[in-house]
């Protein structure tokens, strides 16, 4: 038995920019939630797909912004895609699927707060987490908690991790925090890049345990010279560092009050119906073929 976990904030961009604009009756703009239902429903209809989770940033600000003031906000971000997003959440949960609503934490909090839980259960082969959101790679371990790119269909277990980011899991949060993540809003330490941070952190796994004396570096790759540019640039900021580690690192402690057989599918709600003839898709329910 497997376990999938969805980022259902990025399935509801992802669906914005790439599925059509559609309006519902009353003038709404509907289709980043009508593309995510049908999107969802093509995973649940999928052989082997049973138990799924899907979360959702409830509001896009957390307990990150109290920590960094350059994190990201809902500044920027579409009306017409902040509007659909309580709606979304009603229609997930009208077809059928546990949703977690996050405020205070992030979707990817409940992600791996749900991995790491359910992971231990002896009753599932494999958890896979359904996001190409880099932070989620350090969830990752073996080829039991996978991340997987529904759009392009690659799967990253924990070699895949290794061979994309040079690091393996443990180290991503640490490597996130000296290359930056522009889509959160920090931007890492500077001089450094995605090369060096992961010839370093290869070397030495986590921020405490690169030498402060950059003639100790024993970093293949890694020249006397650059060791010394990267050393005194990481000393310089070596506390925004640390910060930007803690907001790459996801929390596992959400309060998720589901139990593994919670988030079986088994089937839609009749809500849906309503739902979807309010949003001018009636077409949706007649392809479903499991109602509760």
């Amino acid at each position: 038995m497997k376990l999938h976990l969805v980022d259902g904030t990025y399935e509801l961009f992802r669906n914005h920019y790439g599925a059509p604009p559609r309006k519902a009756p009353d003038g709404r703009e509907v289709g980043a939630t009508l593309g995510l239902l049908r999107s969802l429903y093509a995973l649940v209809s999928t052989a082997g797909v049973t138990h799924l989770g899907v979360a959702f940033d409830h509001v896009i600000e957390s307990f990150r912004n109290e920590m960094y003031t350059g994190y990201k906000t809902s500044a920027g971000v579409d009306p017409n895609l902040l509007a659909q997003f309580s709606l979304a959440e009603e229609a997930v949960a009208a077809l059928g699927l546990v949703v977690w609503p996050m405020v205070e934490f992030e979707a990817d909090d409940a992600l791996g707060t749900a991995a790491v839980r359910f992971g231990k259960s002896a009753m599932l082969q494999q958890v896979v987490i359904c996001s190409p959101d880099k932070d989620l790679a350090q969830l990752v371990s073996g080829k039991h908690i996978v991340c997987w790119d529904r759009r392009r269909d690659i799967i990253l277990d924990e070699r895949g991790v290794v061979a994309k980011f040079g690091v393996p899991p443990a180290s991503i949060p640490d490597w996130l925090a000296l290359v930056g993540d522009a889509s959160d809003g920090y931007p890492g330490v500077r001089g450094w890049g995605p090369k060096s941070a992961s010839a370093v952190l290869l070397r030495y796994k986590h921020l405490e345990a690169i030498p402060s004396d950059p003639l100790k570096w024993k970093v293949p790759g890694i020249s006397a010279g650059r060791a010394a540019g990267l050393s005194q640039a990481l000393t310089a900021q070596r506390q925004d560092a640390r910060l930007f580690r803690q907001l790459a690192t996801l929390r596992t402690d959400v309060p998720i009050k589901e139990k593994l057989g919670d988030l079986e599918w088994r089937g839609a709600r009749p809500e849906l119906k309503r739902l979807c003839q309010q949003l001018g898709d009636e077409k949706l329910p007649l392809r479903i073929s499991r109602w509760r």
